[in-house]
C-alpha cells in the first residue's frame, strides 16, 4: 500500500510487520503490550467515541504528557483519520503558555496524562472559553478519563463514518500544529500536514540503518524524548514504518534501569544526554581506584587520540575495547545499533568517542518547519563534525550571508493566524530561512556554524559566534552551562554555569572546602580559576577577537523550570542575561 497520510503507517505495519508488541509501555512495574491489531481498533474506538461527542474534521484536541506512553499514540492515530488536528503541547511549559495555545489554537477538548498536569489546565480553564473538557490517562477521582470516550466507541457499527472521513483526508490537510517555545516571545503555531510529515519519514529511512542479522520482530527502539516534539514523534512514525517495537521510557531518572530491560537497538537523543552519559562513565571509571581506574584512562587515552572512526585494530585496541568499552556498550544494553542524535550540535570529540567505542551515533539537524529532518549522517556517508548530507527529496540553499534556507516537500505550511511571520519565514524564491548559518562541503556535507539571530557584534566591528565557543567549552567537564555575551561590548565574555556534582567531586579530591550549596561553590575563588584555566585552553582554539576574556560563575542550575532553558534544552538568552544581569555587569564593569 501506498503512504500518503499519518494513518496510513499504523495500517501498513499491519500489513507487513504484525506485531504483539508495537508499543510498550510500563504501568506498576510491569510492561503492557499492544499489538498492531489492539492499536488500531483502540484507535478505532477514540475515532467513533469522539464522533459522537460532536468533533468534527478540523476541530483542534491538545494532547499533553509527562512522559510518551501508548495511550498517546492511541488518541493520535484515532485524531488523525478523521482530520482532528492535534496539538501535542510540551508538559514543562507554564500555565500561562497553556492559556495562550489553548485560545490561540481554540482547543475543544484536551487529554493529560497525571494529576498535575491536570491541575496546570485547570488552574487557567475559566480564560479559555473554546475549551469543552479535560480527560486524563490515569485514573483520577473526580476526572473524566480516556476510557470514556473508548467506551463511547465500542459500537462498530459507526466505523463506516470513520472510513468515510478518513477516504476524504488530503495529503495536504492538516494533520498537527505544533507550537515551538522559541528562544524569546509567544510560542509560534507551526503548521504541518500530512504530506510534511510522511515525506520527511520516507524521506529519512534510507539514512536510518537496519540491523541485517535479526528481523522486525525481534527489533526495538526505546523512546524518552518528548513525543510532542517533531524530532521523536517523526522518529516515532519512522519506527511503525520499519515494523521496530516502540518501548516508551518510564521517565529520564529512570533510563539507565530501562535500557537494561528492553536492550534497545534504536534511540533517540540530545546531546546533552550523550554529554550525561559519558560524564557518568567518566566518574565511574575514575573514582573506581587503583588498577580499574589506570585501565580506564589508558584506554581513554587510547582512543581519544583517533581522529577517524574506525574498528579496534591492533593488540592494545582490542585490548582496550574487551576491558573498557563493551561496559559501555552494556550500559546502553548491549544491543544499540545507532543513537540518532538532533535538537542541537554535538562534540565532534565526544561523537568520534562514541563511534570509536563502538556506539555510532548519526547527527543530523532540522526544525519544526521542517517536520523535522534537513540533512542527517548515514552509516556509508558520514562526517563526524557536520550535520550530514540533506535528504534527498530537499533542496538546501545558503545565502549570501550564510543563512541555511530549504525548499521541499516536508518544509511546513506556515504559521497557525500568523501570515505576517509566514510571510517573513520565507525567502522571495520560496525557500524556507532557518535561521541557521552554516556552508555545505565539496562532498555535499551540512555544516551548523551558528544561529543568525544570536551572532552579535563587539563594539570592535568583529563578529562572534557564540554557539561555536559553547560547543567547544561544554566539552568541559567542570561546565554544565556557559552563555558567551559582549553585544556591543569591547570583549567576549562569559556567564558560566558550573557542573556543581563534578566540582564538589574535584573540590573533595583536592582537598578544597568550596562548600556544599550553587550558592557556595559559585563563589569559589579555586573553583572559578580551574574553570579560567579550562577557558585559556579553549582561547588557543579562537581568534583574538573571539577569545573569552572574563567569566563570573552562576549560583543555580539553569533549567526548563527555571525558564532558563527552552523545552529542548536550548539557552534563552535573553532570560539569562536578565537573571544575572549583576554578573554581567561585573565582567563589564558596568554600574547597576
Amino acid at each position: 500500500m501506498t503512504i500518503k497520510r499519518l494513518f496510513d503507517i499504523p495500517h501498513y505495519a499491519l500489513e507487513k510487520y504484525p506485531k504483539t508488541d508495537m508499543f510498550v509501555t510500563k504501568y506498576h512495574g510491569e510492561w503492557r503490550k499492544t499489538s498492531t491489531q489492539e492499536f488500531i481498533n483502540e484507535g478505532n474506538k477514540i475515532s467513533r467515541g469522539l464522533l459522537k461527542l460532536g468533533i468534527k474534521p478540523g476541530d483542534k484536541i491538545a494532547l499533553i504528557t509527562t512522559n510518551s506512553r501508548t495511550e498517546w499514540a492511541i488518541m493520535d492515530f484515532g485524531l488523525s483519520q478523521i482530520g482532528v488536528v492535534s496539538v501535542p503541547v510540551y508538559p514543562s511549559i507554564s500555565s500561562e503558555d497553556y492559556e495562550f495555545i489553548f485560545n490561540n489554537a481554540e482547543i475543544q477538548y484536551c487529554f493529560v496524562s497525571d494529576k498535575e498536569l491536570l491541575n496546570k489546565v485547570m488552574k487557567v480553564k475559566h480564560n479559555i472559553p473554546s475549551l469543552q473538557g479535560i480527560f486524563t490517562f490515569d485514573n483520577i477521582s473526580g476526572a473524566a478519563n480516556w476510557r470514556e470516550i473508548l467506551d463511547l466507541g465500542k459500537d462498530e457499527s459507526t466505523q463506516i463514518e470513520v472510513d468515510d472521513l478518513s477516504n476524504a483526508i488530503n495529503t495536504e490537510d492538516l494533520a498537527t500544529i505544533i507550537y515551538t517555545s522559541g528562544t524569546t516571545g509567544r510560542p509560534k503555531g507551526v503548521m504541518l500536514t500530512h504530506n510534511n510529515i510522511v515525506s520527511n519519514v520516507l524521506g529519512a529511512i534510507p539514512r536510518i540503518p537496519k540491523r541485517r542479522s535479526l528481523d522486525y520482530k525481534e527489533t526495538r527502539a526505546l523512546s524518552f524524548l518528548p513525543i510532542c516534539h517533531i524530532f521523536e514523534r517523526m522518529l516515532f512514525y519512522l519506527y511503525q514504518y520499519n515494523g521496530f517495537s516502540l518501548y516508551f521510557a518510564e521517565s529520564i531518572e529512570k533510563m539507565g534501569e530501562n535500557v537494561k530491560e528492553v536492550k534497545p537497538h534504536y534511540m533517540t537523543v540530545v546531546p546533552r544526554l550523550v554529554e550525561k552519559v559519558y560524564d557518568k562513565i567518566y566518574n565511574t571509571g575514575s573514582s573506581a581506584g587503583g588498577l580499574k581506574s589506570k585501565i580506564f584512562f589508558w584506554a581513554l587515552n587510547l582512543i581519544s587520540k583517533k581522529k577517524v572512526i574506525s574498528k579496534p585494530s591492533g593488540l592494545q585496541e582490542i585490548i582496550a575495547d574487551k576491558l573498557v568499552f563493551s561496559k559501555w556498550r552494556e550500559g546502553l544494553g548491549g544491543e544499540i545499533v545507532t543513537l540518532v542524535s538532533g535538537s542541537a550540535a554535538l562534540s565532534t570529540r565526544l561523537n568520534l568517542m562514541f563511534q570509536n567505542a563502538g556506539i555510532p551515533i548519526l547527527e543530523g539537524y532540522g526544525l519544526t518547519e521542517t517536520s523535522p529532518v534537513i540533512s542527517v549522517n548515514s552509516f556509508d556517508k558520514m562526517r563526524v563534525g557536520t550535520v550530514g548530507i540533506p535528504l534527498d527529496n530537499l533542496k538546501v540553499k545558503i545565502q549570501e550571508d550564510g543563512e541555511i534556507t530549504v525548499k521541499g516537500p516536508s518544509v511546513f505550511k506556515g504559521y497557525f493566524q500568523n501570515e505576517e511571520m509566514t510571510k517573513e519565514a520565507f525567502t522571495d524564491d520560496g525557500f524556507f530561512k532557518t535561521g541557521d548559518i552554516g556552508h555545505i562541503d565539496s562532498d555535499g556535507f551540512l555544516q551548523i556554524t551558528d544561529r543568525k539571530k544570536e551572532m552579535f557584534k563587539t563594539s570592535g566591528g568583529k563578529y562572534i559566534a557564540p554557539q561555536t565557543i559553547e560547543n567547544l567549552a561544554k566539552a568541559s567537564k567542570f561546565i554544565e552551562q556557559i552563555m558567551v555575551v559582549g553585544d556591543g561590548e569591547k570583549m567576549p565574555c562569559a556567564l558560566v554555569q558550573p557542573d556543581f556534582e563534578f566540582a564538589k567531586n574535584w573540590a573533595m579530591r583536592n582537598n578544597l572546602t568550596i562548600g556544599t550549596t550553587p550558592v557556595e561553590i559559585a563563589k569559589s575563588a579555586e573553583l572559578k580559576q580551574r574553570i579560567e584555566k579550562e577557558i585559556e585552553g579553549i582561547n588557543e582554539h579562537l581568534g583574538n577577537w573571539e577569545k573569552i576574556k572574563k567569566i563570573e560563575l552562576t549560583p543555580e542550575v539553569w533549567s526548563i523550570e527555571s525558564g532558563l532553558l527552552t523545552p529542548t534544552l536550548k539557552l534563552k538568552r535573553k532570560a539569562i542575561k536578565e537573571k544575572f544581569i549583576a554578573l554581567y555587569n561585573k565582567m563589564y564593569d558596568h554600574q547597576d
